[in-house]
């Protein structure tokens, strides 16, 4: 299935450790038009890790399905895309050229493509001439320590990535620095496949300006999504108002395809997320110290259904 923007693009991004399958999944049941993996690393993928190839699963509503893989040569690449031309279900073939975290950019992967943008072209190149998936895409940040939006842009344009997600920080602004979202309309204006914008979009009056500002085709939203997943419910259903119904079933079905993919493992992972949903409910303290120390999966689903019913 190609990545459709003939309407605006609700997206979620690759987080690691929240964006596993179950959570994309979710969100994809609930108003996101494309989930994208959790970053693979291409030399893992190579040696026949099997926590990587882990990686690679999808649900069974993620379609269209995006697969985001960072490496640092075209050969390594090219060996990775082989793989994944062996795994059905996968749509797009995305490089990560953004990750600002130190231990990616020392092996020259992630936003440290940023710094070589002829390199940054032939490894979008390698992927689109190895590749038999519908379609190839790049997701970066703006600058390495320097903003140079335009020229990123116009990199990947030239190695025929169908679409960008742009994060608008440089790798050295990491997640501090102030999303520059005339950086994301420059780069609009400047190339002619779809343009996602992504950064600090964490509600509707958020999401709407941003498209507003940069003319974008599609929104990708990350950390935003963490503790609060229906923010795609309100931005599919354009409502500032989630009902608590609407919040209780997304809990829900996320700990049931918790409990299905992880087993009884679920549970202590699944704590995390109940921690944010239950953020500004009234009770949370002591629902959070409860949950603490649940171990049946029977008790704490029923704990959920009936701390969330209280709220409503």
């Amino acid at each position: 299935m190609l990545v459709d923007f003939s309407k605006t693009l609700l997206v979620l991004a690759p987080l690691a450790g929240y964006t596993d399958l179950p959570f994309r999944g979710v969100v994809k049941k609930f108003g996101a038009d494309l989930t994208v993996s959790e970053m693979i690393s291409s030399n893992a993928l190579i040696y026949n890790n099997q926590k990587t190839l882990q990686l690679t699963k999808k649900s069974k509503y993620e379609e269209p399905y995006s697969l985001q893989i960072s490496g640092n040569s075209v050969d390594i690449i090219k060996g990775a895309v082989e793989i994944i031309n062996s795994i059905d279900g996968v749509d797009v073939i995305d490089l990560n050229s953004g990750c600002p975290s130190p231990k990616v950019v020392t092996h020259g992967s992630g936003s440290a493509l940023l710094k070589d943008l002829n390199k940054l072209t032939k490894m979008i190149q390698a992927i689109k001439s190895t590749s038999n998936k519908k379609q190839t895409s790049v997701k970066v940040r703006i600058g390495f320590n320097d903003k140079n939006p335009v020229d990123i842009a116009k990199a990947v344009e030239a190695g025929g990535a169908d679409y960008i997600a742009v994060h608008g920080r440089t790798r050295k602004g990491a997640y501090k620095e102030v999303v520059d979202y005339d950086a994301i309309r420059d780069i609009k204006k400047a190339i002619n496949i779809p343009v996602i914008a992504n950064g600090d979009i964490t509600d509707l009056k958020k999401a709407n300006y941003v498209l507003e500002h940069t003319g974008a085709d599609g929104l990708m939203i990350g950390r935003g999504a963490v503790g609060k997943p229906w923010i795609f419910w309100q931005l599919s259903n354009k409502s500032e108002y989630v009902p608590i119904d609407i919040k209780k079933k997304i809990i829900l079905e996320h700990y049931d395809s918790m409990i299905e993919f992880y087993g009884a493992h679920g549970i202590k992972i699944f704590r995390k997320h109940l921690h944010g949903y239950s953020k500004g409910f009234d009770g949370a303290s002591e629902f959070r110290s409860k949950i603490n120390f649940l171990e049946d999966e029977g008790d704490l689903r029923d704990m959920i259904d009936n701390f969330f019913t209280k709220s409503q």
